[in-house]
């Protein structure tokens, strides 16, 4: 597994890949593949958020916990979904607020590169899992690589907006500077749990406000 990514990561990210915990991952993703399992995304997408949004445009950060692990959904990006792929229950109901929130139509698709682009970092904690196998993958160092980006974001940059939904993601935010950076918490979008919180929640239009307070351009977030 050669990892290739965008150069202003590699700066950033140079030291990590040579530490005992993620040379550890790179040998049990390798068993993984040389045993036959079949692990979403696929390989060459696996750093997709990254490749998508260099570390110098990360205007708004998105936390998720775990890829999806149906076949085709999982392209790199937390919440999103491959073109052609049926929109999953989260991820229709984050549709449902930017309806309610900026009266925006829900899309044919849950591709979610578009905001990506625009400086929309969609990470998850883990970057891959198992077919079929939710967490199956949790635990194996990824998440001590996804944290030192979250610790390299906050220490690095200013004035990013974080958007942390449901508890996993909340519990992220000791790795922040909330002097520097402007944090928005609601409930995760789950169908479990969107009615406790996320709902209403107002955090596309909050983080485009916040934006534009500091002279940035707003994420259009019409797909």
């Amino acid at each position: 597994m050669n990892v290739k990514l965008n150069p202003s990561w590699k700066e950033v990210l140079s030291d990590e890949f040579e530490k005992t915990y993620f040379q550890t991952l790179k040998a049990f993703l390798v068993q993984e593949i040389e045993s036959k399992q079949t692990i979403y995304p696929p390989p060459k997408q696996i750093f997709n958020a990254l490749d998508h949004c260099s570390f110098d445009q990360i205007k708004v950060v998105i936390l998720g916990q775990d890829p999806y692990h149906g076949p085709g959904q999982a392209h790199g990006l937390c919440f999103s979904v491959a073109d052609g792929v049926g929109t999953p229950p989260s991820l229709q109901n984050i549709f449902k607020e930017l309806q309610n929130d900026l009266g925006l139509t829900p899309p044919s698709h849950g591709n979610l590169i578009k905001w990506a682009n625009q400086g929309v970092l969609l990470l998850n904690a883990t970057l891959t899992v198992r077919r079929g196998q939710p967490t199956s993958h949790a635990g194996k160092g990824w998440e001590t690589f996804t944290d030192k980006i979250i610790q390299a974001i906050s220490d690095q940059k200013s004035g990013v907006v974080f958007l942390l939904w449901g508890k996993y993601a909340q519990n992220k935010g000791s790795l922040i500077d909330a002097s520097k950076h402007h944090i928005l918490k609601a409930a995760h979008p789950s169908p479990f749990s969107a009615h406790s919180g996320f709902f209403g929640c107002k955090h596309f239009s909050q983080a485009n406000q916040f934006l534009e307070k500091q002279g940035q351009e707003p994420i259009d977030w019409e797909l």
